[in-house]
C-alpha cells in the first residue's frame, strides 16, 4: 500500500481562478492538520537508493548530494538557508529527528522490469537490498519510464513493501520518484516548467541545470519529511506548490535568485550544491513554513 503525492497545486489554481481574477490573491483559511498517529521513523535512518534506467553520474551526484545534505554539519554551518535547517522542522513533529544516511545503492540501467511499471513493481524493487526497518528504500525511475499514475495523478509516492497486515511487525518504508523531464514537466517539475494549468508565467531556471533531477528533489524532499513523519498513513505536508514568502497559486514565492546562472533556490547544500525545496508544515505555529 503506498501514499500518493499528489500534485494538488493544480487543483488549488482551478479553483482560485475560478472565483477570482488572475490578479487577485486568495486569503485562505487557516488550515488544521490532524496527527493519526501513524508509525514514524526516527534515530538513524539508512536511505537506500534504487536507480531503474539510466541516469548520468551528474545526475545521481544532485540526488546523492541533497540526501548527504540533510543532516550535515557542514550545510547547516554554511551560509543560510541551508538544506540542513529545512529538514529541522521533521524534528518538531512527534519522536523527535530523524538522521538519515546515504546507505546501499543499486543501479538497473537495463530495465529489467521494462519500461512500464505498475505498483507491485515499484515494491518489488523496493525489496532488492534488503533495507530492513530502520531504513527507507528509494526508487528512482529515469526519464523514459512510465510507472502507473505517474503524470496523471502523481509525482511519486510512500507506503511500505508488505501489506497492511503485515506492516506493524515488517512494514520496510520506501519512497518512489519519477524523473518527469519529458513526460510531464508541467506537472511533476513545476516550477521549473510551465504548469498545464492556470497562469502562464516564465518559468524558473532550475538550480542545478536540470529541470527533470530539479523538479525530483522537489518531490524526493516532500516524500521523505512524509515518510520519517508518518510512513504509512496521512503526509504530514499540506503545501504543496509553495516555495517562498507570498506564495499562491500559480505563483512559488520570492526565492533566491544565483546573478551567475539566474537560476532559482531557497536552500544550499554540500558541494555547493542550490536545491529548491517546498514549504513545509510546521506543526508547532499551525503554517506553512518556508525557508524565504
Amino acid at each position: 500500500m503506498a501514499y500518493n503525492y499528489r500534485f494538488a497545486f493544480f487543483l488549488t489554481v482551478l479553483t482560485a481562478l475560478a472565483g477570482i481574477s488572475s490578479a487577485a490573491l486568495v486569503k485562505e483559511q487557516p488550515l488544521v492538520l490532524k496527527y493519526h498517529n501513524g508509525a514514524l521513523l526516527k534515530g538513524n535512518i539508512n536511505v537506500n537508493l534504487v536507480w531503474y534506467g539510466k541516469f548520468t553520474p551528474t545526475q545521481r551526484s544532485v540526488i546523492v548530494d541533497f540526501i548527504r545534505s540533510l543532516n550535515s554539519k557542514e550545510a547547516a554551518t554554511s551560509a543560510a538557508p541551508s538544506v540542513a535547517s529545512w529538514w529541522k522542522t521533521t524534528e518538531k513533529y512527534k519522536g523527535g529527528a530523524s538522521t538519515l544516511v546515504v546507505g546501499k545503492q543499486l543501479l538497473l540501467e537495463n530495465y529489467p522490469l521494462g519500461k512500464s511499471l505498475k505498483n507491485p513493481n515499484l515494491r518489488a524493487l523496493s525489496t532488492r537490498l534488503n533495507g530492513g526497518l530502520r531504513s527507507i528504500t528509494v526508487v528512482l525511475t529515469a526519464k523514459d519510464v512510465s510507472v502507473e499514475g505517474f503524470c496523471m495523478n502523481r509525482c511519486g509516492s510512500h507506503g511500505s513493501s508488505v501489506s497492511t497486515s503485515r506492516r506493524a511487525a515488517n512494514g520496510a518504508a520506501y519512497v518512489w520518484v519519477g524523473n518527469a523531464e519529458t513526460m510531464c514537466p508541467g506537472y511533476c517539475a513545476w516550477p521549473f516548467h510551465q504548469p498545464i494549468y492556470g497562469p502562464q508565467g516564465p518559468p524558473l531556471v532550475s538550480p542545478n541545470g536540470d529541470v527533470g533531477v530539479d523538479g525530483m528533489i522537489i518531490n524526493l524532499a516532500t516524500l521523505l519529511a512524509n515518510t520519517v513523519t508518518n510512513p504509512f498513513k496521512n503526509a504530514v505536508s499540506a503545501c504543496t506548490g509553495m516555495f517562498g514568502s507570498g506564495s499562491y497559486p500559480g505563483y512559488a514565492g520570492l526565492v533566491l535568485v544565483d546573478k551567475t546562472t539566474g537560476s532559482s533556490y531557497n536552500a544550499r547544500g554540500l558541494a555547493g550544491r542550490k536545491y529548491l525545496l517546498p514549504a513545509m508544515w510546521d506543526p508547532q505555529t499551525s503554517t506553512c513554513k518556508t525557508l524565504v
